[in-house]
């Protein structure tokens, strides 16, 4: 009789450890733009079951408009959204609540692009000259400090909002350079057009460097062990994508056919050494004078404490 009643107990036991394992914890991720290999940890993590073997269940969702990612987390439509660094210092200006807690992309992507066989070879050349955008006040402090450093100011320049087509606007000479195009993106785009382009890029040309692409959240959800595993599995995804980058992209457009292309390809390449090694730590100096120069070009009032807009989960 005992016998059977310990037998009952661990068939139990099992039976309810089974059941635990099967209730994945949900996780939504609201991506800063349509798919792309900014993402390929997590879409890789996706592949090989990394998240689910972690216990979770994640969602990638593209937003439909990517400037409103932030407020989105902040009102709980999502626990976890892809944002820029940059742009985290205007979130806490405007009073939305969120909080940086790991890094995706840990370097800026930003840069002036300009066609390589135009007169334009150097930032002082900008002189007179036009200027495309896609985005007002980040960009043009960015390019502001930038021409600074040839002895320039941005009323030297003729600002042209071309929405987000910067690269048919340089194409078609509507423009004599532009800003806020990637380095891993719209300039292979350019490339492969058949147009050669030379680029400049902001932190070798006096603007502070900067995490590109950051993982945000609420405050109230940073001690949430869903996090701490998440960022697991985003690190140790990073990690394989490192050592195995062909079995990478091949998981990443098995994924994704639509984007299995030259521009994706080219881009794979070039992003894949810009990913955080270390997601969760957190260069405080870095946020700190970030902010400072934000502030010194006016985008916002005083620069935050950094402990007000990011922290390092455990």
């Amino acid at each position: 009789m005992l016998k059977l009643i310990l037998r009952a107990a661990v068939l139990s036991a099992a039976l309810t450890a089974g059941s635990a394992a099967q209730a994945a914890d949900k996780l939504t991720v609201l991506l800063e733009w349509f798919v792309n290999p900014d993402h390929a940890p997590l879409v890789v993590a996706e592949q090989l079951g990394m998240f689910a073997e972690a216990g979770l269940e994640v969602t990638l969702i593209p937003p439909a408009d990517p400037s409103v990612v932030p407020r989105l987390v902040a009102a709980g439509q999502a626990e976890i959204g892809i944002h820029y660094q940059p742009n985290l210092y205007l979130d806490f200006e405007a009073g939305v609540p969120v909080t940086r807690f790991a890094t995706l992309v840990e370097t800026p992507l930003n840069s002036v692009i300009v066609k390589a066989d135009g007169p334009i070879k150097g930032l002082e050349d900008l002189k007179g000259r036009s200027v495309g955008y896609s985005v007002s006040g980040m960009e043009s402090a960015i390019l502001g400090q930038m021409l600074a450093t040839a002895g320039l100011k941005l009323e030297d320049v003729d600002l042209v909002n071309v929405n987000f087509a910067l690269s048919p606007a340089l194409l078609s000479d509507r423009v004599d350079a532009t800003i806020g195009g990637f380095r891993n993106f719209e300039m292979t785009q350019l490339r492969l057009e058949g147009q050669e382009v030379t680029a400049f890029y902001p932190e070798e040309h006096g603007v502070p460097a900067y995490d590109e692409l950051i993982f945000i959240t609420r405050p109230e959800l940073v001690e949430d062990i869903r996090l701490s595993r998440f960022m697991d599995v985003v690190e140790q995804a990073t990690l394989y994508l490192t050592n195995h980058p062909e079995e990478s992209w091949k998981l990443f457009i098995a994924a994704h056919p639509d984007l299995d292309n030259a521009l994706n390809r080219q881009a794979w390449i070039d992003t894949l050494p810009r990913f955080a090694k270390r997601p969760r730590a957190l260069d405080t100096h870095r946020y700190q004078r970030f902010g400072s120069f934000l502030a010194a070009s006016g985008l916002i009032s005083k620069a935050p404490p950094v402990s007000t807009i990011a922290v390092e989960i455990q």
